[in-house]
């Protein structure tokens, strides 16, 4: 495969000067683990006491990775990056809200950016996670196989007429939906509830789509599992594949516990499951929709690899790469450019709300070994080369 991510002229061609400039001192602090958690101390202490730092979180980190404060907001990046090829799924990242209102609020938002990727071939997804919609520990409780206290079952009703309500919307909309994975745990309950919605609303082809996370070992066997409901059951299979967001959180919680860790064992495991799940998917897209979230160049090409070997057009709507928005510009803008589809999901909230966020995205910078240096890299070499030198 021709190495295509290296071309950083395709890669930056919407980022001016002074952008790149931003984007590489950003990367430059993400890359030191003491200065992200002094950051992440000293920003989180602001918002608490309500100091007037949300102008200066907008001008530097919350801009370079989130789309804006409303869906309104995004629409000029939106625009802007379709120039180029590449779509966006507006993300409503606003986390950690326990209130009914919050997740009647959730819902309308995610309704509302349904509406819009109606309206706009730029946008082919909208996206929600399940704790948008109803408390961790309802989840939790279901997946254990407790019983629910009258209130609960209540709440869990709710929960389900959420979920329904919105996907019931994308599948009379044709807006394909993607649900985010959480952490295992909780993860079981939402699982089985997306599988009841693709019962429901993928039978003519993939709208519901859930998340696999592939840094957990036991994720290959759950596709398979599912594709033989689907096989049988006659509806098809969306997913979309991460390695995973909670590694360190899962690691600890199953020490703490002492359960066996759902973690595979090393990163090459993680890779090569990820891969696997990649390929299972491309061999079964007779059944399947494959959105394969990764920042990993060698992942995305050994899918444009498999693609071209099985005869997959590079336009196929079964086959989509995704990437975050102020992320690996370089895999998303070179593989628009040579013709795949490609998204990338777009942020959105209130600035202190979506702050948990935007720290996780740092922490994550930190954490992927080999990720930010090679950001730094290729923003360097950009810089150089419109120098001339």
């Amino acid at each position: 495969m021709e190495k295509i991510f290296n071309n950083t002229q395709v890669a930056f061609a919407l980022k001016s000067d002074t952008e790149l400039d931003r984007a590489y001192f950003l990367f430059k602090m993400i890359a030191s683990e003491p200065l992200v958690r002094i950051g992440t101390a000293v920003t989180n202490f602001a918002l608490k006491a309500h100091l007037p730092v949300e102008g200066l979180i907008r001008a530097t980190v919350f801009d370079h990775f989130c789309g804006g404060v409303n869906e309104e907001d995004c629409l000029s990046v939106v625009d802007k990056m379709f120039t180029k090829g590449v779509s966006s799924v507006l993300d409503y990242s606003v986390e950690g809200k326990e209130e009914e209102e919050q997740f009647d609020q959730a819902l309308e938002m995610t309704l509302k950016t349904i509406e819009f990727a109606k309206e706009r071939l730029a946008i082919p997804f909208a996206v929600f996670k399940p704790t948008g919609f109803g408390r961790f520990e309802l989840y939790e409780k279901l997946g254990e196989g407790k019983t629910f206290s009258v209130e609960e079952a209540a709440e869990w009703k709710r929960v389900v007429e959420r979920f329904d309500l919105v996907c019931k919307t994308a599948h009379a909309k044709d807006v394909a939906l993607l649900i985010d994975g959480e952490e295992s745990w909780m993860q079981d309950a939402a699982d089985d509830l997306v599988l009841e919605m693709m019962r429901k609303y993928n039978k003519e082809k993939a709208i519901v789509f859930n998340t696999l996370q592939m840094y957990r070992w036991d994720r290959l066997d759950y596709l398979k599992k599912i594709h033989e409901i689907a096989k049988i059951e006659n509806f098809y299979i969306g997913m979309k594949l991460v390695r995973g967001a909670y590694m360190e959180k899962e690691n600890k919680r199953a020490e703490e516990k002492g359960y066996i860790s759902p973690i595979c064992i090393s990163k090459e495991a993680t890779d090569i499951n990820y891969d696997d799940a990649v390929m299972y998917m491309v061999e079964h897209l007779e059944k399947m929709s494959i959105f394969a979230g990764t920042h990993n160049e060698e992942s995305s090409y050994r899918l444009m690899k498999l693609m071209d070997e099985n005869g997959i057009e590079k336009g196929d709507h079964r086959v989509w790469f995704g990437q975050l928005y102020g992320m690996s510009d370089n895999i998303s803008y070179n593989l628009a450019s040579n013709g795949y589809n490609v998204a990338k999901y777009l942020p959105f909230g209130p600035v202190r709300d979506v702050m948990p966020y935007l720290i996780r995205r740092a922490e994550e910078n930190t954490s992927v070994a080999g990720q930010t240096s090679r950001e730094l890299n290729l923003i360097k070499t950009e810089r150089d080369r419109r120098k001339g030198k």
